[in-house]
């Protein structure tokens, strides 16, 4: 369509130049190149929502645009310049526009296609969307394997083994004693020991040599003889009479206390007592032989009763009544003389029974030591896998977080 520029001319209206034309919209940009342009004569571009529109047209410039200058000799825009911060719109001449409708547009070539006969090719183009913060990349949590080996779990993996061995090594220590492998031979108490090589003065009786029969010599310390009350004989019920004798051939003073017979009654044991006191004025060495026995735990005399009482052969309780201890040696045991004294019944005191080679209690002990060095190992075990849960749990709660905060943006940003 050819046009006479004079004729399409409105005052403050349109401007256009050559065959093609370019318009934009309060919202939008739209661009048309066609075959002839005539002033307000042929199709135009009108406003977009958004975007870029590229188009083939009869070519018309919007009233309301401001003078476009620089186009291309055969009036199709040969670029435009995209600038933001910048309203300028500059062409192949180097000519800029001042009008704000093209600020930030930059058309070329391709832009408007390569047909530029007005076919109506059309090319449109959408800005990308770039994240609104910086990436954080994605944390996995750790497994439990990953936590055990760790130095520090490591470590304490190998303190761990060390208790387990020391537990190990007690749980041996029992076992071996648990069992003896070398009994005493049947009737091996009843042969008779000299004292002296069975025990010594404040020793322990190790088990095997209770009840072993001895035999010793000394004489009777006068003022010495006490009574002991609650004493059983073939399953009755009396009294035991007991001295202290004084060893003889000792580098040092040494005592043994003797249970020298039985009594049915008080009265009995008193008068044997009375006996007795009077034989030991007279400085005389006698041979005692009997068991040797462990010596009991003291009891109390019943509340009202005489302090001095005994009912119970403790070696501490004799000694705390007996006369002239400064510097004695004490046997912790007792003998129980087979041969009674004072008109006395003789103690009935049988062999004892063949131990069990095997102690039990040893062997829970043992037991014990094996539970508590697998425990160790448990401990470690749990203590690994409390930091593990803890640090997958840290991790889930830290990614909640930041869902309900990205969750948070998005409704801020919909609103």
């Amino acid at each position: 369509m050819n046009g006479d520029p004079a004729d399409g001319a409105d005052a403050g209206d349109t401007a256009a130049a050559g065959s093609g034309g370019a318009g934009a919209g309060a919202d939008g940009l739209e661009a048309g190149a066609g075959a002839g342009g005539a002033a307000g004569a042929g199709a135009g571009a009108g406003a977009a929502a958004a975007g870029l529109e590229a188009g083939a047209g009869a070519g018309g410039a919007d009233a309301g645009h401001a003078d476009v200058e620089a186009m291309s000799a055969d009036g199709v825009p040969d670029g435009m310049a995209v600038d933001s911060h910048e309203a300028d719109y500059v062409g192949s001449s180097g000519a800029e526009s001042d009008d704000p409708n093209f600020a930030g547009v930059a058309f070329g070539s391709r832009a408007l296609g390569d047909n530029a006969s007005g076919d109506g090719a059309l090319a449109s183009a959408e800005p990308a969307v770039a994240p609104s913060g910086p990436v954080i990349p994605e944390v996995f949590p750790p497994t439990l394997r990953e936590v055990m080996l760790r130095r520090e779990w490591l470590g304490l993996l190998a303190l761990c083994l060390i208790v387990a061995g020391v537990f190990a090594w007690l749980g041996q220590w029992q076992l071996d004693r648990a069992i003896d492998t070398n009994p005493p031979p049947a009737g091996a108490t009843e042969e008779i020991l000299p004292l002296d090589e069975v025990a010594g003065p404040g020793e322990y009786l190790p088990e095997p040599l209770v009840g072993q029969r001895v035999e010793t010599q000394g004489v009777w310390v006068p003022g010495d003889f006490l009574i002991v009350s609650s004493r059983f004989n073939d399953g009755a019920e009396g009294y035991w009479v007991t001295g202290q004798l004084r060893l003889d051939n000792t580098d040092a003073a040494t005592s043994v206390a003797v249970a020298i017979g039985w009594a049915a009654t008080e009265e009995d044991a008193r008068a044997a007592v009375e006996q007795l006191e009077a034989d030991a004025t007279v400085p005389a060495s006698y041979v005692i032989a009997g068991r040797l026995i462990s010596d009991e735990t003291p009891v109390p005399p019943p509340h009202g009763g005489d302090p001095q009482a005994m009912s119970s052969l403790s070696t501490a309780a004799l000694l705390s009544q007996w006369h002239d201890i400064e510097g004695l040696d004490v046997y912790r045991q007792y003998i129980a003389s087979v041969e009674p004294l004072g008109g006395l019944v003789a103690i009935a005191s049988p062999a004892p029974e063949l131990a069990n080679p095997i102690n039990w209690l040893n062997i829970f002990y043992a037991a014990e030591w094996a539970i508590f060095g697998g425990f160790a190992f448990y401990l470690w075990y749990r203590l690994a896998k409390d930091q593990w849960e803890k640090e997958v749990e840290d991790l889930e709660d830290a990614a909640a977080e930041d869902a309900a905060g990205a969750g948070g943006g998005a409704a801020r940003t919909a609103g």
